[in-house]
């Protein structure tokens, strides 16, 4: 009888209390299969498919973008001239020199293609101190909910320790040497506006944003493609979500 009234309870605890109350109605009953045959999962196992889920898509995506022409021939997150050096590229395009923003560019993204593969512990650590609350939260939320919560969990720690990673991966294929002789070249031309961006800083960030951008596409195939759902509890504790909506 209980497990009948049990989606009832849940509604009504998060209707009060939000997702805490609803985990530890859960936690207490474990899952159950209710009056209509559908599936609740445990506050545990909800965690456990949030966790499987944000691994896979770390790893789908961190993987993707470490390999060769990661970002470098990926539109959506390839890295570009910054906005404050742009007059820069054109510049050099109109005389000539385009060669060199060409070898800059691409020396950009070989840098964040070799950084992408050191991402993936900072955000395992993430995911193990994910609360009850937070996976209920998640698993219930937006359909970006879980990259969300990543990013704002990882993100400062993730630019502190990508800073350095980035820049020896930018001296290792000579993008600082590239990007030198662009802007040195540039600041020679008479009556030019002399830049000088700080290029560590810059492709750091758009590294880590090509990052999430890719967690939060595997992230959305999870919830709205069940073949891509590849674990048994990936499948019920998403096939749950499905129901809630």
């Amino acid at each position: 009888m209980f497990k009948k009234i049990l989606p009832l309870l849940l509604v009504f605890a998060i209707l009060n209390s939000g997702c805490e109350a609803a985990a530890n109605i859960l936690q207490q009953t474990g899952s159950a299969l209710v009056g209509d045959g559908s599936y609740v999962p445990t506050s545990g196992e909800a965690g456990n498919g949030l966790k499987q889920a944000l691994e896979i898509g770390i790893a789908a995506g961190s993987n993707r973008l470490a390999e060769r022409d990661g970002y470098f021939g990926n539109t959506l997150v390839k890295v570009l001239f910054p906005p404050e050096a742009q007059k820069v590229e054109e510049t050099m395009r109109n005389l000539g020199l385009g060669f060199m923003v060409d070898k800059a560019i691409e020396s950009f993204n070989r840098g964040a293609e070799k950084a992408a593969k050191e991402a993936a512990p900072i955000f395992v650590t993430a995911i193990k101190s994910m609360t009850i609350s937070d996976a209920m939260g998640i698993l219930l939320g937006n359909q970006d909910a879980a990259t969300s919560y990543l990013k704002s969990s990882t993100l400062q720690q993730l630019n502190t320790q990508f800073t350095p990673i980035i820049d020896r991966s930018l001296n290792e294929v000579n993008a600082t040497k590239y990007w030198e002789d662009v802007i040195v070249r540039y600041n020679k031309i008479p009556f030019v506006k002399k830049v000088n961006p700080d290029l560590t800083a810059y492709v750091t960030e758009k590294a880590l944003d090509g990052l999430f951008l890719m967690v939060a596409k595997e992230e959305l195939k999870i919830r709205g493609n069940v073949s891509s759902r590849s674990t048994e509890l990936l499948q019920k504790v998403f096939a749950y979500a499905d129901s809630q909506k």
